[in-house]
């Protein structure tokens, strides 16, 4: 096991400097984020579930702040625990609050920190922010630096986690494609957020319309080896139709077709009050889909984190 900046350097034929790395999140700072995909509205308020939120508390350990991709904060939370660790896992959490992943890695014990990275609003941002491998390169260098701030010592990582919710999938995406990257990440949780484009733009699936895979096969892949054992990924979704893109459900079932899968349907409570309607389960990948149409059900699943992602390391 190494830290993050021995991999750095080493990771596959292809080495990345320090610099060239920071000089990537620069120009991506400089770049104004793509407008975010409009959606058909969804209701604002419904009281079919109960929509539990997990109140903000005080949580042991320290934080840390310091520049990310497109120049946004990236807030670290180094659990007071894992001083006591000889090796940590990293979650990194794209879009949301950082109390609730921080909250999340809390429950999980005392030897993993977790990085969460807030963007501007829509996948464009995430998938531009990322396009280019160094701007990943640097994230980890600076998360390793900010760790082994807090330690005292030099932080060695084990595991490294990718989580998502909702646009946040896309930074995942655009990491995945490179090949040192995926090599590197162990574990996969999107929280209602495989979405993709139609094709043509807009044209839904029961007007003649088809699914953009180019945005669809990193995740089949992803499946393929979380099935054979060799990653652990796991989705959830709601049955929210944006209508001007790809709903979850939808890139749910394309995958399950090609995975050659099927759903089971189960009816059982979830967290904060979910209701669970289907699972799929295969080696270590797992599928859950969840009730639900409106702004609430969406935001149900990031407050679902903790539980979900003691699934995902429990796989």
């Amino acid at each position: 096991m190494r830290s993050f900046a021995a991999l750095r350097m080493t990771a596959g034929a292809r080495a990345v400097t320090i610099a060239i790395a920071i000089a990537a999140t620069t120009v991506h700072a400089q770049t104004a984020p793509p407008p975010p995909t409009p959606q058909n509205p969804s209701p604002m308020v419904e009281h079919a579930r109960v929509h539990e939120r997990i109140a903000p508390r005080d949580l042991a350990g320290t934080k840390r702040t310091f520049a990310g991709p497109s120049g946004r904060d990236v807030e670290l939370f180094v659990p007071a625990a894992t001083r006591r660790a000889d090796s940590l896992g990293l979650v990194v959490h794209f879009l949301g609050g950082a109390f609730i992943p921080e909250y999340a890695v809390s429950q999980l014990g005392g030897n993993r920190v977790v990085a969460a990275v807030s963007l501007p609003p829509g996948s464009g941002s995430y998938a531009a922010a990322f396009a280019e491998s160094a701007v990943y390169d640097s994230l980890l260098v600076a998360i390793d630096r900010e760790t082994s701030a807090v330690l005292k010592h030099p932080a060695v990582f084990r595991s490294i986690t990718l989580s998502g919710f909702s646009a946040g999938h896309a930074a995942i995406r655009a990491i995945l494609r490179d090949p040192a990257h995926y090599a590197r990440v162990d574990a996969v949780l999107l929280l209602d957020g495989m979405h993709t484009s139609y094709v043509p733009a807009g044209t839904v699936l029961d007007k003649g319309g088809t699914l953009d895979t180019t945005n669809l096969v990193i995740w089949e892949r992803l499946a393929r080896d979380a099935m054979a054992g060799r990653k652990r990924f796991l989705v959830t979704h709601s049955e929210i139709f944006p209508g001007t893109f790809a709903s979850t459900t939808e890139t749910a079932d394309w995958l399950l077709e090609r995975l050659g899968l099927r759903r089971t349907p189960v009816l059982k409570w979830g967290p904060r009050g979910m209701q669970q309607l289907s699972e799929v389960r295969s080696g270590r990948f797992v599928l859950l889909g969840f009730a639900g149409n409106s702004a609430p059900d969406h935001i149900d699943q990031f407050q679902g984190m903790p539980e979900l992602l003691a699934m995902l390391e429990g796989m």
